[in-house]
């Protein structure tokens, strides 16, 4: 196993071993909140890369891998939101205009899951 210290060459090595072997490679994160410790981990079974920090400036850092490694394994780009301007309809031509997607409602944030919680009563005095 080997410990990388810089996170530019970490993030490339990684990013690499996936390419090269992309059915055998395992990732692994591990996070000691005791310790402030952060741990990655990528293997294919031939090789081993690990990089550990204890400074939070790499979480950022250690978000966009995750997405980046996350986009290779799916095997799909994750597209940006649109401008709100460009969401806006513009008068058309033609005779049928586009279905508009569906809305799925989401929970609020008082209710966890759809389930409310019962007060309980206050005792008199």
């Amino acid at each position: 196993m080997v410990y990388i210290q810089s996170w530019q060459e970490y993030q490339e090595a990684a990013e690499d071993l996936y390419k090269k072997s992309p059915n055998t490679t395992r990732y692994c994160v591990k996070w000691k909140s005791s310790e402030g410790k952060l741990v990655l981990k990528i293997t294919d079974n031939v090789s081993c890369i690990k990089f550990k920090t204890y400074s939070s400036i790499f979480l950022n850092r250690f978000e966009a891998l995750n997405l980046s490694l996350m986009e290779k394994m799916q095997n799909k780009r994750v597209t940006e939101a649109p401008a709100p301007e460009a969401t806006k309809a513009e008068p058309s031509s033609s005779a049928n205009p586009a279905p508009a997607a569906p809305v799925v409602p989401t929970p609020s944030a008082t209710t966890s899951g759809g389930v409310t919680k019962k007060k309980k009563p206050k005792k008199k005095k």
